[in-house]
């Protein structure tokens, strides 16, 4: 039987509890919003939730909150190709747990595929991965909020108060809900620098045999 390591299994290792705190005091050093435990968790619940809600079966919600919770431990070598780098670094730790082969090769190259710029839906567990990681924009990402007026990715992240991926499974439609205060940051900048992020995030829900929708203060933008 193959067997399949759990999440709590993955976040108690030591190698993962120690690389995602360094991971995310690089990006600090650079100047990014929160990539730590936080992010890692709710990319992690997300992912597993798109694939549950939309009725796809054990292992592979499963697999997709285990990628989301170790996407981003790449980072801890540098923000340039972390998404490769993470995928060399949770096979070894994956590979010490024991999980099967056939399991790790699916969350490794989902890893590998979550950045728009080298990145593609290429399975199901990525495309997961890939629209969890993008619908994670808040303000409880900023570090310093009195910067925001000087970097338009902290003060978009700041003005966004409210922010849920909604999964239909009878419409098919994955729905990002922002509520922004546009008094920090107007719409147009959220597009300015989330565009890609929006493309990609589109044709992964294609992937999944659904369609993506971006909902901006009620009012539907895509």
């Amino acid at each position: 039987m193959k067997r399949l390591v759990s999440l709590d299994e993955v976040k108690r290792h030591p190698l993962v509890v120690t690389f995602l705190e360094a991971a995310d005091k690089n990006m600090e050093a650079l100047g990014y919003t929160e990539h730590g435990h936080r992010h890692a968790g709710l990319v992690s619940n997300i992912a597993y939730n798109i694939l549950t809600h939309l009725g796809y079966h054990t292992p592979l919600p499963e697999l997709a909150s285990i990628a989301g919770y170790l996407h981003d431990l790449g980072n801890m070598v540098g923000r340039a190709n972390h998404e490769h780098t993470g995928a060399l670094i949770s096979f070894s730790i994956l590979r010490e747990l024991q999980m099967d082969p056939s399991y790790i090769s699916q969350i490794i190259s989902a890893l590998g595929n979550h950045e728009e710029a080298t990145g593609d839906p290429i399975s199901v567990i990525a495309a997961a991965l890939i629209l969890a990681d993008k619908s994670d924009v808040h303000r409880s990402r900023v570090r310093n909020p009195n910067m925001i007026m000087f970097d338009i990715h902290d003060r978009v992240n700041y003005a966004v108060k409210e922010s849920f991926l909604r999964v239909d499974n009878k419409k098919r439609a994955l729905v990002l809900e922002l509520s922004i205060d546009t008094e920090i940051s107007q719409v147009m900048e959220y597009f300015e620098i989330f565009l890609s992020r929006m493309i990609i995030c589109r044709k992964a829900a294609r992937f999944l045999d659904s369609h993506f929708e971006l909902v901006i203060n009620g009012t539907k933008l895509l």
